[in-house]
């Protein structure tokens, strides 16, 4: 339940927004922790969100006004639940 979850102070609210899987524009960005042409890892607002994908490409990055667009075809992403040591547990095991 989204009452139940701590609310993480911020101006940005985070929204996440798929056209046509071709296009991702995401707000609330406060960091793209890694990025290649498969898959990019974000931290936002609201946790650690992973798209999954093919042939991606930053066509917008402004992280002062925390949004950023992405091209490519967007076959999945997730979130982890939980930002810190928990998510940075995850993405350990990602990348090993």
């Amino acid at each position: 339940m989204l009452d139940d979850r701590k609310r993480v102070s911020t101006p940005f609210q985070h929204r996440l927004a798929i056209t046509e899987r071709e296009s991702v524009v995401v707000d609330g960005v406060n960091n793209v922790e890694s990025f290649d042409d498969q898959e990019v890892i974000l931290e936002t607002t609201s946790g650690m969100l992973i798209l999954h994908g093919k042939d991606f490409h930053i066509k917008q990055l402004n992280l002062d006004q925390g949004n950023l667009i992405i091209e490519g075809y967007v076959m999945g992403l997730e979130y982890a639940e939980e930002m810190g040591k928990k998510a940075r547990g995850f993405l350990e095991r990602l990348f090993k």
